[in-house]
């Protein structure tokens, strides 16, 4: 089911993509509602599903995690490793931020975190090449990044 969104809706949206802290006042004074409209709204907004939580945004180079890789992972024998085995395997690994499950020229897209190409390359060997089930991993290691507003 497709919630049925306005304009209004999608204002409180897009304000807090942009910064999920705002308080009900202020997103109300941004979108031309009370304090308890703007707070209704969002409770809605949450209820319906469109707000599946809010969370920090972390500069992980200032954090001293310089290098961020995506990987492509093809897993080889799916008949012998579950795929749930893989991901619950691939979880422990603290670098690892996300796990994509992916259709196409590979079965997940990782995106992994590291100090440095030194240490990428000890995370991949010791780490995900060592996993069940793994084939293949194309690395791509990020350059820049430019976050985008959705669609809304």
């Amino acid at each position: 089911m497709t919630l049925d969104l306005d304009e209004t809706d999608r204002a409180i949206l897009r304000h807090l993509s942009e910064d999920a802290e705002l308080s009900a006042s202020a997103l109300g004074r941004r979108v031309g509602l009370s304090q308890p409209a703007a707070w209704r709204r969002v409770q809605r907004l949450e209820q319906a599903g469109a707000l599946a939580g809010r969370r920090l945004d972390l500069d992980l180079a200032a954090l001293g995690f310089g290098v961020t890789v995506f990987l492509g992972v093809k897993i080889g024998t799916k008949g012998r490793v579950s795929l749930a085995d893989f991901e619950r395997a691939v979880a422990a690994i603290p670098e690892v931020q996300t796990i994509e499950h992916i259709l196409g020229a590979y079965d997940y897209r990782l995106r992994v975190t590291a100090r440095d190409l030194a240490d990428f390359e000890r995370v991949l060997r010791r780490r995900i090449m060592t996993l069940p089930g793994v084939a293949n991993v194309d690395a791509n290691v990020m350059l820049s990044e430019e976050r985008l507003p959705g669609p809304l």
